[in-house]
């Protein structure tokens, strides 16, 4: 089979707590027979499968590596605390980070807030990822620091979580290998940046076919002599004879 017999697909990477929905969705309207496959990634390993060629685009957490990367920031997500509801954080509409210095504050290995200094008192272990540190906010070990999304992705009945001033934000990037900036990944770029279906940006678009000229209408035929003097001679006006 030839690469142009190859039927075409878009393989799209995506970290926890972004939801492509929305773009899948208008991805399938516009493009039906390209099929999209999402492929979930963690954001510590979602540079290098990009960068290996298991997905054409992918929504990452910056900051990443951008080695051979290109990538578009869209939005800076909320970041909040999350606390058991019975927990003196749960009272108040917002927090700040010196608020939470004489708690603990769980750090997992998976968080991609870029702290400096992490706040609060540090746990006896770093939890491996964010859904296990969710479990321990819940056993009543410490509390934990998180984009909004992830706060939603792992919501309890018995957890809530408050904005933290002062705290580090996410950046939500969609990003691609710089070398394969393909006609596919142009149409999602399109896509994500809310481009109509008619644009001219991004896939270039089919050559515009030229319109038909319209013949001339038949020039009026000129009556003759219009317009022009006549070329006969007037004949002479005959003068009444006089009577003799």
């Amino acid at each position: 089979m030839t690469g142009s017999e190859t039927t075409p697909s878009f393989r799209l990477a995506y970290v926890p707590g972004v939801t492509p929905t929305k773009w899948v969705r208008i991805w399938n309207e516009r493009l039906p027979g390209v099929p999209l496959t999402l492929v979930p990634v963690s954001p510590a390993e979602a540079p290098d499968v990009l960068r290996g060629g298991g997905a054409d685009a992918g929504f990452v957490r910056l900051p990443v590596d951008r080695t051979g990367l290109s990538a578009i920031p869209l939005y800076t997500e909320t970041t909040v605390v999350v606390v058991p509801k019975d927990h003196l954080v749960a009272a108040v509409d917002e927090v700040s980070v010196e608020d939470l210095a004489d708690d603990i504050v769980l750090h997992p290995l998976d968080d991609t807030l870029d702290w400096e200094h992490p706040p609060g008192r540090p746990a006896n272990e770093r939890p491996e990822t964010t859904a296990d540190a969710v479990e321990l906010v819940a056993a009543g070990v410490g509390l934990l620091i998180v984009p909004q999304s992830l706060a939603r992705l792992h919501h309890r009945k018995d957890l809530t979580y408050r904005p933290v001033g002062g705290a580090p934000e996410s950046r939500v990037a969609l990003s691609w290998p710089e070398e394969e900036t393909t006609d596919l990944v142009e149409d999602f770029i399109g896509i994500v940046r809310g481009r109509t279906v008619n644009s001219t940006r991004g896939r270039a678009q089919a050559p515009a076919q030229p319109k038909e000229k319209r013949s001339a209408p038949p020039a009026p035929r000129r009556k003759p002599n219009q317009g022009k003097p006549s070329s006969r001679t007037p004949k002479p006006t005959k003068r009444p004879r006089r009577p003799r």
